[in-house]
């Protein structure tokens, strides 16, 4: 059996590149004179080199790779081969100057494939978790086309636009969600604690309660005797319900199916759909990729499990022969004003600015629900806040009222 490697140790270093200017970074080698030896071959004069210990490696933690950090690292990127560096410097550059130690190991991974011949889009391939499909046909096209630097930074702008929508919804739905989960808890901590309390209070009176009251001591006396059942038996269900969401794709299309029926909420989530379809569709066009294969990787960019079935169907029928206005109108997905701007598009040969256009009308109509939303959502919590904690309350205090009455 083989014996595993040692890891090389890391080493911080300092110098200047050929242009006089001063750069430092990190990079790991088997020893000093090696390291020293490495920095030369990049044309890297250098001043101090030491090694890393192991408190500041294990004080620099590492983070999730997020979309923002994908974004960024794109938006980078183009701008460092925009200004004429060349793609193997400016990924070095990119790569060490990111906060994210788990993005740098991921940008210096790139750039040793990239270092050993590979072309971009396949040594971004390799790491199918960040980069998906969409993602590295652009760099492909971009790198056919000689125009890589125009393809990332478009690239930048999609993925933040798309997020941007993503994360707006989301804050839209957290609020609410959040503020829900804590009135129920208190209702609980009030069932279990504090209604007992009234309850020997209660029972001097010698007089019958309200129905009202006996109801809620009811409620009491089953928070008591099964509240911890009931605590764990919700745990376990939404520990299964997120396992089986991770495990059975069937699950989580069943929820976005569902998802879109809803009031309000499904609505937006239609326009997010047909937004990140056109945003996709636009910027994938726009790079020269061909209509067909673009719209394979369009169908797993919407987000949506009824959209993505409705674009590879598209795709079929326009690789038969059919136009996508017609594709997209037999899809019955898409409202009339969208059908009509690609039909214009495709006519006049324009159709990756009039989807992008598109793109910004739902965009911007998202944003716009998203506040109305807020908004709506608002007095209905109010309303179940009242209900649920001013309901307890005036359960508790009505036999008191009904005794002073009497009095």
């Amino acid at each position: 059996m083989a014996q595993k490697a040692a890891k090389l140790p890391t080493f911080v270093w300092e110098g200047t590149d050929k242009r006089g200017e001063k750069v430092k970074g990190e990079a790991q080698a088997a020893n000093v004179t090696l390291m020293k030896a490495e920095l030369r071959r990049q044309g890297i004069a250098p001043k101090a080199v030491r090694k890393k210990s192991a408190l500041a490696s294990m004080g620099k933690r590492k983070k999730k790779i997020t979309a923002g950090d994908i974004a960024v690292f794109s938006r980078q990127l183009a701008t460092m081969m925009g200004a004429g560096v060349p793609l193997v410097q400016g990924l070095d550059i990119v790569g060490r100057g990111h906060e994210n130690p788990a993005m740098q190991d991921l940008v210096m991974a790139i750039k040793a494939d990239v270092e050993g011949g590979t072309n971009l889009s396949e040594a971004l391939g390799k790491h199918p978790r960040h980069f998906n499909e969409l993602f590295c046909n652009l760099v492909e096209a971009g790198e056919s086309a000689g125009v890589l630097d125009t393809l990332l930074d478009k690239l930048a702008t999609y993925l933040e636009k798309t997020e941007s929508i993503k994360k707006k919804i989301k804050k839209a739905l957290f609020y609410p969600a959040a503020v829900l989960v804590v009135a129920f808890a208190v209702t609980a901590i009030l069932l279990y604690f504090v209604v007992p309390q009234f309850e020997s209070l209660f029972t001097g009176f010698g007089a019958d309660l309200p129905v009202f009251t006996q109801f809620v001591l009811r409620l009491s006396y089953l928070m008591q005797d099964y509240g911890l059942f009931m605590l764990i038996g919700l745990v376990a269900a939404i520990l299964l319900f997120a396992e089986a969401k991770k495990r059975y794709p069937a699950v989580t299309h069943f929820l976005q199916r569902a998802a879109l029926k809803l009031p309000v909420i499904g609505e937006i989530l239609h326009k997010a759909a047909i937004a990140r379809y056109a945003r996709t569709l636009s910027t994938m066009f726009a790079a020269g990729v061909p209509l067909v294969e673009a719209l394979e990787s369009v169908a797993g960019a919407t987000g949506n499990v009824v959209y993505s079935e409705a674009v590879l169907e598209m795709r079929e029928q326009v690789a038969s022969g059919q136009q996508l206005q017609m594709a997209m109108k037999l899809a019955n997905l898409f409202p009339n004003m969208v059908i009509q701007m690609t039909a214009i598009g495709e006519e006049s040969g324009s159709l990756d600015s009039m989807l992008a256009k598109v793109a910004d009308f739902y965009e911007e109509e998202v944003d716009n629900m998203i506040d109305s939303l807020s908004s709506l959502l608002e007095p209905m919590i109010m309303v179940i806040l009242g209900v649920l904690v001013g309901g307890l309350v005036v359960a508790m205090y009505l036999p008191i009222f009904q005794m002073g009455q009497v009095i």
